[in-house]
């Protein structure tokens, strides 16, 4: 007969076993918890502060993330997801005691990495294995391949984590379910074997560098649901016939080198609910059994060479929230009926050489009121913007780059309340700027760039009209209207942005003086444009320590006075431009300090005095471009540094100078016969660097000549003589063995002195003109150097430096 005792009994739970709670309670000593490692602080306390070793909670069956086997008390489940693990996994670790763990899983956590314990390759039997997200590094243990029970194995974002072989490690894995290993490195083929596996349910391969033919058998396993493939840039294959028996769901080709045309039988993928395959080399017609797959959500068709019309037949997709077109060959015009596709929220239509005689053609685009992003650039429209985009009060993003909009900006714009970047540049936009654009309190980017957009902002709501200045919203990051005609001054209210972190205003018509509160957020700002104004007065002090600026350009205005010390403290400057101004100052050779600056243009100021010093380093390490033309400098001292490149003809054009000091650097090519021009320099110092050819003998015409210095060259040829040169001594010219005549010992044979050429010096700096500017094209590749060709202003140089300063402002938008 059985008693209740006996009954209690046998239901009591049976408690884990001490070796495996050692075992337990020694991984975690490896860790310190601390809620800053934690990938999700919201999972802080972690799982494993609850294992105690002693008291009622010393049962590891009771702790958190442990799972065991009511009947045999052995730990068969671990799940530390997300447990704020931070420390390096060691390789005998204590959990490969838990042999009969079934599920392990300790993705997002951080390993510091550290490899994968080679002994978890003796749980053999796991059934489950997550170690995604987790900074394991080094080789996957070859030992995973006799795991044979394994039906999910993810190891997936473990970017330094590295597979000889795929076929070697599924080749036993013959009942796997899901496999993931995006991001894990394995250059080599899409194995075979990979079609055999017919219980695979998922398989993601994404972004491991795998190369060759994919394998079509892959297509057709019975079960597959999710594949994903994408961003493997050669992996190559063609999309096969499709049956309306495919389970399949997600499919994820984007990235790669797949080609061909698009099946007709693509519409029998009745369960797709993701087709993701832009950026890949298919071409020829979308097919219309496209529009079949309702179930869709998600379309990226973009940067294919797609040609001919959308079809019409898409406009069935109406679960879609996610389109992109972009960056296809479609004509014709985007069938109206896309305003069926209400569940929109993503329309992506950038450069889709869309093109369309119907300037109202977009105004079904109203009906898409979820829509949160909006790209039209591109798409070869001339049009206003349709009154129907009123109605789109959920949009966020609105680009309309390239649509060649006409008219003014619309005041109905307001409506859209939680828009967040608005760019309207390059168009013929006229009139004033609306003030309920500054009223969209989420804005964050604002792009008016390059319109003809005129006056001040006029608040016509109130009795009498009121210039108001043009400032945005606090949450404005990014303000650009530069290249239009706007005008007024720049408040202390614009000091109110401390988030903004590019203001561009750049050629318009506004005045007045900065506030001198622009320093107050110089630690967000990182460009700031004003070049082509009417400000004057004083520059403030733009830079207080720890600022983040990266392009000051305050050129082609009418500051003046000192060069603002605090800009010493921009420390990843890489580009200033003071240009054309009227300051009044010696050369700020503090400025060397500045590592990153790599363009620094003072030209057509009033700068005087000396340039280097003799008794100090001309720092500058990343200096490019230098420009020092128009001023009143006497003497130019950038010796004993790692200048590369050629020496302008255009020197010639700095005619009040009287010391050149170039020595110690690494500079090529001939000395420029212009150096004759510059009729009141004392001192001239080129020695120890590169310089070949000959000595011009122009520099005998320079009659004020009392030191100079070529040693250590590669010159050839005859020493000139005359005037001054009959007065240096052999140290003048020593080191240079292809030299000869007076004052060396070297004697020249059948050497002339060269003749100053018939069209004169403009000859020489003509055909500059063409091969200098061609040497500069490649400049950027340098780490470090100096253009001395751009010591004085001329057309090349300007251009050169435009060229140069909009190429590097655009990569600090970015």
């Amino acid at each position: 007969m059985l008693h209740a005792t006996d009954c209690f009994a046998s239901r009591q739970r049976v408690l884990c076993h001490d070796d495996e709670s050692s075992a337990l309670l020694q991984f975690k000593e490896i860790f310190h918890l601390n809620k800053s490692d934690c990938i999700d602080s919201s999972a802080y306390p972690p799982k494993i502060s609850s294992w105690k070793e002693e008291g009622v909670d010393r049962d590891c069956c009771s702790w958190d993330g442990v799972e065991c086997n009511e009947e045999t008390g052995h730990v068969i489940g671990l799940d530390l997801s997300s447990s704020c693990l931070y420390g390096s996994m060691v390789s005998n670790s204590s959990l490969v005691h838990l042999v009969h763990l079934q599920g392990l899983n300790l993705a997002h956590n951080n390993f510091n990495i550290s490899q994968i314990p080679s002994g978890f390759g003796h749980l053999s039997r796991l059934t489950y294995l997550n170690l995604s997200n987790s900074s394991f590094s080094g080789q996957i243990p070859s030992k995973f391949s006799e795991l044979s029970k394994l039906t999910s194995l993810n190891l997936s974002y473990n970017s330094m984590l590295h597979l000889r072989s795929l076929k070697g490690l599924v080749q036993n894995l013959t009942s796997l379910e899901d496999l993931s290993l995006r991001y894990v490195q394995i250059p080599s083929p899409v194995p075979e074997i990979l079609a055999n596996l017919s219980s695979l349910r998922t398989l993601h391969l994404t972004g491991c560098g795998m190369y060759g033919e994919f394998p079509v058998g892959i297509f057709k396993l019975l079960k597959l649901q999710d594949l994903r493939v994408g961003y493997n840039q050669v992996l190559m294959g063609n999309l096969p016939e499709f049956y309306s028996s495919s389970p399949l769901k997600i499919l994820s080709l984007w990235g790669t080198s797949f080609s061909g045309k698009l099946p007709d039988s693509i519409g029998n993928l009745n369960s797709l609910n993701v087709l993701l395959i832009g950026n890949c080399d298919f071409s020829g017609h979308i097919p219309s059994s496209l529009g079949n797959l309702t179930r869709l959500t998600y379309l990226d068709l973009s940067n294919n060479s797609f040609v001919g019309q959308i079809p019409s037949s898409l406009s069935n997709l109406i679960s879609l929230s996610y389109l992109n077109f972009s960056l296809c060959q479609f004509s014709g015009s985007i069938p109206a009926s896309f305003g069926n596709l209400t569940q929109l929220t993503y329309l992506i239509l950038y450069q889709s050489f869309i093109r369309s005689s119907n300037p109202s053609s977009l105004s079904w685009l109203g009906k898409l009121s979820k829509l949160t992003l909006l790209n039209l650039q591109g798409i070869n429209l001339t049009m206003e913007i349709p009154s129907s985009f009123a109605n789109l009060t959920q949009l966020s993003y609105l680009v309309m780059t390239g649509t060649q909009l006409m008219g003014r900006i619309p005041s109905w714009l307001a409506n859209l309340t939680q828009l967040t970047a608005l760019e309207l540049p390059f168009y013929k936009l006229q009139g004033s700027i609306p003030i309920s654009i500054f009223e969209l309190k989420k804005l964050e980017k604002l792009n008016l760039y390059s319109n003809y957009l005129s006056g001040t902002i006029l608040d016509l709501r109130s009795n009498m009209l009121q210039a108001l200045p043009l400032i945005p919203p606090p949450s404005t990051l990014v303000y650009l209207v530069a290249d239009n005609m706007l005008q007024g001054e720049v408040l202390p209210l614009i000091c109110k942005l401390s988030s903004l972190h590019s203001l561009d205003l750049a050629n318009n018509k506004f005045r007045g003086t900065l506030p001198h509160c622009l320093s107050n957020f110089s630690n967000a700002l990182s460009i700031l444009n004003l070049q082509g104004n009417n400000f004057h007065g004083m520059i403030p002090q733009l830079c207080a320590k720890g600022s983040r600026m990266k392009m000051i350009d305050l050129s082609q205005n009418q500051f003046e006075g000192l060069i603002p010390r605090s800009l010493s403290n921009c420390k990843m400057l890489e580009i200033l431009n003071l240009g054309s101004n009227q300051l009044n100052d010696v050369f700020p050779s503090w400025l060397g300090t500045l590592s990153e600056l790599r363009v620094l243009i003072l030209r057509r100021n009033g700068l005087y005095g000396i340039v280097g010093s003799p008794t100090t380093i001309f720092a500058f390490p990343k200096l490019h471009i230098l420009d020092l033309s128009s001023n009143k400098f006497t003497a130019i001292d950038l010796s004993s540094n790692e200048f590369n490149g050629k020496v302008s003809e255009f020197i010639g054009n700095l005619n009040g100078l009287q010391l050149l000091n170039l020595s110690n650097n690494n500079l090529t090519g001939h000395i420029p016969l212009s150096l004759g021009d510059l009729t009141t320099l004392e001192s001239l110092d080129f020695s120890q660097n590169k310089f070949s050819g000959r000595i011009p003998w122009q520099l005998t015409q320079l009659t004020f000549l009392a030191s100079f210095n070529v040693s250590h060259n590669q010159l050839t040829g005859l020493i000139p003589h005359g005037n001054q040169f009959d007065t240096f001594e052999n140290s003048s010219f020593a080191g240079n063995l292809g030299l000869c005549g007076n004052p060396l010992s070297k004697k020249c044979e059948n050497h002339k002195q060269a003749p100053l050429p018939s069209s004169g010096i403009k000859e020489v700096q003509d055909s500059w003109f063409h091969i200098e500017f061609d040497w500069k094209i490649i400049l950027p590749g340098y780490v470090s150097g100096l253009i001395i060709g751009v010591v004085v202003g001329n057309v090349v140089t300007e251009k050169m430096q435009c060229w140069f300063v909009r190429t590097r402002r655009r990569q600090l938008k970015r």
